[in-house]
């Protein structure tokens, strides 16, 4: 685990759809943007080698919250909650 509750993270902005046939468990329109680490979910199997019948290693998944403004200007709400494995975050 690389990150605990409190880390700012961003979702890295990366696109390998571009690249070819994936599975991607990242919504789109979350890469690029910045939230907190609220807590570590546990490890679990990455579900972008299993979609593929793939050797999966166990990796963390985080709940991550956004500021929804942030993500949509003029969002209500006070907390976006999104589940998101560790590949797919780096430092903010």
């Amino acid at each position: 685990m690389t990150f605990a509750p409190g880390h700012a993270v961003r979702v890295r902005d990366d696109w390998p759809e571009l690249r070819g046939p994936c599975h991607i468990r990242t919504p789109h329109y979350l890469r690029g943007r910045t939230g907190t680490v609220v807590r570590h979910l546990g490890d679990f199997p990455n579900p972008e080698d299993l979609a593929f019948a793939r050797p999966a290693a166990r990796l963390p998944l985080y709940h991550v919250a956004f500021v929804p403004q942030s993500v949509w200007p003029g969002a209500g709400g006070a907390e976006l909650l999104v589940e998101l494995y560790e590949p797919w975050l780096e430092p903010a």
